[in-house]
């Protein structure tokens, strides 16, 4: 960066600006950065919370600026705002205006209750907005507007064909009535709050250097950080527009590049070269576009620089799949994922259940018993119906019937005379309930594990800790330079206090991964030690 004392400049100019308003320094300090990037604010709030006073203060912090001013109403003409006709040049057949004092000859403009202009004047504006000109009869004049300030306590009306010049106020600010009830005794106290303030001449921004700021601005660059949270909130913004498409948030690709202008315009006044997360803040006033999704807006946008952390050296995403697989890995080689039934694999290949039951030959208490020795299929362990058994040749026995309940135990019932399912009426007799014996519970160790798998595994994880550690290492390393560096007169300290929340967060859950970690080790060195 060039200039290393433009941070402190720009804040007494803020202080200087701020000078007797209560509850308006985030508001100043925003609508300063607009103008110093080259961007229109548009305010928004109800009569009398100083709005007008807030756009005259904005233009004393730039040396010889002209200011123009004009409350709008919907019988406003186009003389009122871009000059009157001169008559001596319609003597000469010439459609010419006499801009000098207008607004097409303005450094900075504030055009209050703008909603309620007529389409004349606003279709004009845009133009002069958009291109910086204004067409005079015959003429293509340059406009020197720096920058343009509305305001109103609406937002435009759908419908009403105003999205375009609605999209070229970059920076939507809320300014609500006081809120503080000290602020608000001492403003009943206080005389009424002028406009005019005495700034130094070397703290005022001359137009040579917003001219070479505009250029300079470019040369930062967007961080990673950056980067993630702009793709965080386009997720969300994307998610939220489709389950609420009765009120889509639209935010326009010019609109995400001009925001982007505005974050690097907020680390380049804080002599930075690249932008951090106390820039990506800003985004809170860029993306709203009616006052019931303000909030929304701020919530995401928030949530999002939370979200983000601080960029390490390791991906974090990259380590979290590496130790999933090794997990899945030491759980499936070292330690039985089900629990393991002793089985008989028969004929037909399937892995069956052995039960042996003593049952009568007919009805009658004297009749002999015999064992009757079937099979069950271990994957109806999980069955909701009944079912039949089979005999040692995978034969299904009609006889017998089985069902199993919720707990593992399977109630068998059978026909003392062998008729089997096929028939209407069968007197069912019960059996003692059959479990089956678990040789091996999900969880215990296997016993047959290679040693050298058992070492490989335990150095996969030994290594990915260490990974893990150097990413904890760094982020507390840089915490103290990362805290510095939010500092920014732009955003207020509560809101920056989300990047450092955000950093915190990452913290803990990269401790908890170390845990998990601890956790996987000691797996290994169990298995090892069995």
């Amino acid at each position: 960066m060039s200039n290393k004392l433009l941070k402190p400049r720009i804040e007494q100019i803020i202080a200087h600006l701020s000078n007797g308003l209560h509850e308006r320094d985030e508001v100043i300090a925003v609508s300063l950065l607009s103008a110093l990037a080259g961007q229109n604010t548009f305010l928004f709030g109800p009569p009398g919370t100083a709005k007008s006073l807030i756009s005259r203060r904005i233009s004393h912090g730039f040396e010889g600026a002209n200011y123009f001013e004009y409350l709008m109403n919907r019988f406003s003409t186009p003389e009122e705002v871009f000059g009157a006709v001169s008559i001596k040049a319609l003597k000469e057949d010439k459609y010419t205006r006499k801009t000098q004092g207008y607004l097409p000859t303005a450094d900075f403009a504030f055009l209050d209750e703008i909603w309620k202009s007529s389409p004349a004047i606003l279709n004009t504006l845009l133009t002069l907005i958009n291109e910086h000109t204004f067409k005079n009869g015959d003429v293509t004049e340059k406009a020197p507007l720096k920058a343009l300030i509305s305001a109103s306590n609406e937002t435009p009306q759908e419908g009403q064909g105003l999205d375009a010049l609605y999209d070229r106020f970059l920076i939507r600010m809320l300014v609500p009535p006081m809120q503080k009830k000290e602020n608000f005794e001492e403003l009943l106290q206080s005389k009424p709050t002028v406009a005019a303030i005495e700034i130094k001449k070397e703290l005022q921004v001359s137009t040579n250097e917003w001219n070479e700021w505009q250029s300079n601005i470019h040369d930062v660059a967007l961080s990673k950080e950056t980067l993630t949270i702009i793709s965080l909130i386009r997720i969300e913004l994307d998610k939220r527009n489709k389950k609420d498409k009765a009120d889509v948030i639209y935010v326009s690709d010019r609109r995400w590049q001009r925001a982007a202008l505005l974050i690097k315009a907020s680390a380049f006044f804080c002599d930075r070269s690249e932008t951090n997360h106390s820039d990506t803040l800003l985004l809170r006033h860029c993306l709203w576009t009616k006052e019931n999704n303000i909030n929304q807006v701020y919530e995401l946008v928030e949530n999002a620089v939370q979200q983000c952390g601080m960029n390490t050296e390791n991906n974090l995403s990259s380590l979290d799949k590496e130790k999933e697989r090794l997990d899945q890995e030491i759980t499936k080689e070292l330690y039985y994922s089900d629990d393991i039934y002793r089985t008989e694999t028969l004929a037909d290949g399937i892995e069956y259940f052995k039960v042996s039951r003593d049952i009568k030959e007919y009805h009658s208490f004297r009749s002999p018993k015999s064992t009757c020795s079937f099979y069950i299929k271990n994957g109806l362990l999980k069955s909701a119906k009944e079912f039949q058994p089979v005999d040692k040749q995978g034969q299904e026995i009609k006889w017998i019937k089985c069902d199993f309940d919720n707990q593992g135990a399977c109630a068998l019932s059978y026909d003392i005379e062998k008729t089997g399912i096929d028939y209407d009426y069968i007197d069912w007799t019960e059996l003692p309930s059959f479990t089956p014996d678990i040789l091996f519970y999900k969880g215990h160790q296997r016993f047959d594990v290679n040693k050298r798998l058992i070492s490989s595994l335990l150095e996969s994880t030994h290594n990915l800790k260490n990974k893990i550690k150097n990413n904890l290492a760094s982020i507390e390393d840089q915490r103290s330079v990362f805290v510095t560096a939010l500092e920014t007169p732009f955003v207020p300290k509560s809101t920056r206090e989300i990047s450092v929340t955000g950093v915190d967060e990452q913290v803990n859950d990269i401790k908890l991964r170390l845990s998990d970690c601890d956790r996987l080790v000691e797996l290994c060195v169990r298995a090892s030690n069995d």
